[in-house]
Protein backbone atom coordinates (compact mmCIF):
# COMPACT_ATOMS: atom_id res chain seq x y z
CA UNK A 1 0.00 0.00 0.00
CA UNK A 2 1.20 3.77 -0.56
CA UNK A 3 4.35 2.68 -2.58
CA UNK A 4 4.67 2.90 -6.36
CA UNK A 5 3.87 -0.44 -7.78
CA UNK A 6 6.54 -2.32 -10.04
CA UNK A 7 5.39 -4.25 -12.89
CA UNK A 8 7.73 -5.26 -14.91
CA UNK A 9 11.61 -5.45 -14.81
CA UNK A 10 14.35 -6.20 -17.78
CA UNK A 11 16.86 -5.74 -19.92
CA UNK A 12 16.65 -4.46 -23.75
CA UNK A 13 19.91 -3.73 -25.96
CA UNK A 14 21.97 -4.25 -22.77
CA UNK A 15 19.80 -1.19 -20.65
CA UNK A 16 18.17 -2.17 -17.57
CA UNK A 17 14.67 -1.14 -17.54
CA UNK A 18 11.90 -1.07 -14.52
CA UNK A 19 8.14 -0.48 -15.65
CA UNK A 20 6.19 1.58 -12.88
CA UNK A 21 3.11 2.39 -12.14
CA UNK A 22 2.33 5.63 -13.38
CA UNK A 23 0.96 7.88 -10.61
CA UNK A 24 -1.20 11.17 -12.67
CA UNK A 25 -1.01 13.62 -9.68
CA UNK A 26 2.40 14.77 -9.48
CA UNK A 27 4.80 15.05 -6.59
CA UNK A 28 3.79 16.01 -2.73
CA UNK A 29 7.06 18.19 -3.62
CA UNK A 30 4.99 20.32 -6.35
CA UNK A 31 1.86 20.10 -4.00
CA UNK A 32 3.34 22.08 -1.36
CA UNK A 33 5.01 25.03 -3.07
CA UNK A 34 6.42 26.11 -0.09
CA UNK A 35 2.99 26.89 1.69
CA UNK A 36 1.75 24.42 4.59
CA UNK A 37 -1.31 21.63 4.49
CA UNK A 38 -3.90 22.03 6.95
CA UNK A 39 -3.25 20.27 9.71
CA UNK A 40 -5.49 17.22 9.56
CA UNK A 41 -4.62 16.64 6.07
CA UNK A 42 -0.66 16.49 6.43
CA UNK A 43 -1.50 13.63 9.81
CA UNK A 44 -4.03 11.69 6.79
CA UNK A 45 -1.41 12.26 4.13
CA UNK A 46 1.74 11.16 6.64
CA UNK A 47 -0.45 8.90 8.10
CA UNK A 48 -0.95 6.91 4.78
CA UNK A 49 2.78 7.53 3.78
CA UNK A 50 3.37 5.31 6.99
CA UNK A 51 2.07 2.58 5.57
CA UNK A 52 4.08 2.49 2.45
CA UNK A 53 6.93 2.74 4.54
CA UNK A 54 5.78 0.22 7.12
CA UNK A 55 5.15 -2.47 4.34
CA UNK A 56 8.74 -1.31 3.04
CA UNK A 57 9.89 -2.25 6.59
CA UNK A 58 8.47 -5.52 6.67
CA UNK A 59 10.10 -6.43 3.51
CA UNK A 60 13.26 -5.98 4.76
CA UNK A 61 14.21 -2.50 3.14
CA UNK A 62 14.44 0.97 4.92
CA UNK A 63 14.09 3.86 1.84
CA UNK A 64 16.84 6.37 3.22
CA UNK A 65 15.56 9.21 0.98
CA UNK A 66 11.94 10.13 2.28
CA UNK A 67 11.19 13.48 1.32
CA UNK A 68 8.25 15.54 -0.77
CA UNK A 69 10.13 14.71 -4.23
CA UNK A 70 9.91 11.36 -3.46
CA UNK A 71 6.19 11.37 -2.96
CA UNK A 72 3.69 11.30 -5.68
CA UNK A 73 0.15 11.88 -5.34
CA UNK A 74 -2.34 9.54 -7.28
CA UNK A 75 -5.24 12.88 -8.77
CA UNK A 76 -7.28 11.69 -5.75
CA UNK A 77 -4.93 12.56 -3.18
CA UNK A 78 -3.76 9.30 -2.04
CA UNK A 79 0.55 9.67 -1.40
CA UNK A 80 2.89 6.99 -2.85
CA UNK A 81 6.56 6.47 -1.97
CA UNK A 82 8.93 6.24 -4.87
CA UNK A 83 12.35 6.64 -5.49
CA UNK A 84 13.99 3.51 -3.99
CA UNK A 85 17.32 4.37 -5.58
CA UNK A 86 19.40 4.74 -2.47
CA UNK A 87 17.24 1.71 -0.04
CA UNK A 88 18.98 -0.66 1.81
CA UNK A 89 18.23 -4.00 2.63
CA UNK A 90 18.64 -4.16 6.58
CA UNK A 91 20.59 -7.54 6.32
CA UNK A 92 22.58 -5.90 3.71
CA UNK A 93 25.53 -5.48 6.51
CA UNK A 94 26.55 -2.41 7.66
CA UNK A 95 27.51 0.17 4.81
CA UNK A 96 25.76 3.24 3.63
CA UNK A 97 26.49 3.13 0.27
CA UNK A 98 29.60 1.53 -1.58
CA UNK A 99 31.46 4.08 -1.12
CA UNK A 100 30.94 4.72 2.65
CA UNK A 101 29.86 8.12 2.33
CA UNK A 102 26.57 9.50 3.22
CA UNK A 103 23.94 9.38 0.85
CA UNK A 104 20.56 11.44 1.08
CA UNK A 105 19.32 14.60 0.76
CA UNK A 106 20.43 17.11 3.71
CA UNK A 107 17.58 18.91 4.66
CA UNK A 108 16.16 15.28 5.14
CA UNK A 109 18.60 12.79 6.12
CA UNK A 110 18.51 11.83 9.79
CA UNK A 111 21.62 12.66 12.20
CA UNK A 112 22.47 9.29 11.78
CA UNK A 113 23.60 9.62 8.34
CA UNK A 114 24.82 12.52 8.63
CA UNK A 115 27.06 11.13 11.26
CA UNK A 116 27.93 8.44 8.71
CA UNK A 117 26.57 5.58 11.47
CA UNK A 118 25.58 2.90 9.27
CA UNK A 119 24.80 0.39 12.24
CA UNK A 120 22.50 3.17 13.25
CA UNK A 121 20.44 3.42 9.84
CA UNK A 122 17.24 1.37 9.79
CA UNK A 123 13.72 2.04 10.58
CA UNK A 124 13.96 4.72 12.63
CA UNK A 125 15.79 6.65 9.74
CA UNK A 126 12.80 6.34 7.35
CA UNK A 127 11.01 7.59 11.13
CA UNK A 128 12.35 10.51 11.34
CA UNK A 129 12.24 10.86 6.95
CA UNK A 130 8.76 10.68 7.90
CA UNK A 131 8.98 13.18 10.58
CA UNK A 132 10.70 15.83 7.90
CA UNK A 133 7.80 15.21 5.79
CA UNK A 134 5.41 16.05 7.86
CA UNK A 135 7.37 19.03 9.45
CA UNK A 136 7.49 20.52 5.65
CA UNK A 137 3.52 19.88 5.37
CA UNK A 138 2.91 21.71 8.53
CA UNK A 139 5.09 24.61 8.47
CA UNK A 140 6.08 24.46 4.62
CA UNK A 141 9.40 24.21 4.81
CA UNK A 142 12.22 21.45 5.63
CA UNK A 143 12.99 20.95 9.42
CA UNK A 144 16.83 22.33 7.99
CA UNK A 145 17.87 24.37 5.65
CA UNK A 146 20.85 26.39 5.28
CA UNK A 147 22.63 27.99 2.18
CA UNK A 148 25.29 24.66 1.74
CA UNK A 149 24.70 21.30 2.33
CA UNK A 150 27.70 20.95 4.96
CA UNK A 151 25.68 23.48 6.88
CA UNK A 152 23.06 21.76 6.56
CA UNK A 153 24.29 18.85 7.85
CA UNK A 154 25.65 20.27 10.67
CA UNK A 155 22.58 21.47 11.38
CA UNK A 156 20.93 18.17 11.45
CA UNK A 157 23.58 16.33 13.44
CA UNK A 158 24.13 19.40 15.95
CA UNK A 159 20.67 21.55 16.68
CA UNK A 160 17.08 21.44 17.86
CA UNK A 161 14.47 21.89 15.16
CA UNK A 162 12.26 25.24 15.44
CA UNK A 163 9.26 23.69 16.76
CA UNK A 164 6.40 23.81 14.67
CA UNK A 165 3.85 25.79 16.74
CA UNK A 166 6.50 28.72 16.55
CA UNK A 167 6.51 28.39 12.64
CA UNK A 168 2.85 27.82 12.19
CA UNK A 169 -0.40 28.64 14.60
CA UNK A 170 -2.76 26.81 15.05
CA UNK A 171 -1.67 22.82 14.34
CA UNK A 172 -2.69 21.19 17.45
CA UNK A 173 -0.12 20.40 20.12
CA UNK A 174 -0.62 16.39 19.65
CA UNK A 175 0.29 16.60 16.23
CA UNK A 176 3.49 18.50 17.40
CA UNK A 177 4.40 15.99 19.57
CA UNK A 178 4.11 13.56 17.21
CA UNK A 179 5.89 15.43 14.63
CA UNK A 180 8.81 16.37 17.01
CA UNK A 181 8.92 12.55 18.15
CA UNK A 182 9.77 11.13 14.71
CA UNK A 183 12.49 14.05 14.70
Amino acid sequence: PNVVQIFDTGEHDGCLYLALEYVAGGSLDARLTARPLPPAEAARLVEELAHGVQAAHDAGIVHRDLKPSNVLLDPDGTPKVTDFGLAKRRDDGDRLTASGAAAGTPSYMAPEQVLLRPDEVGPGTDVYGLGAVLYECLTGRPPFEAPTSLETMRQVAYSDVVSVGRLQAGVPRDLQTICRKCL
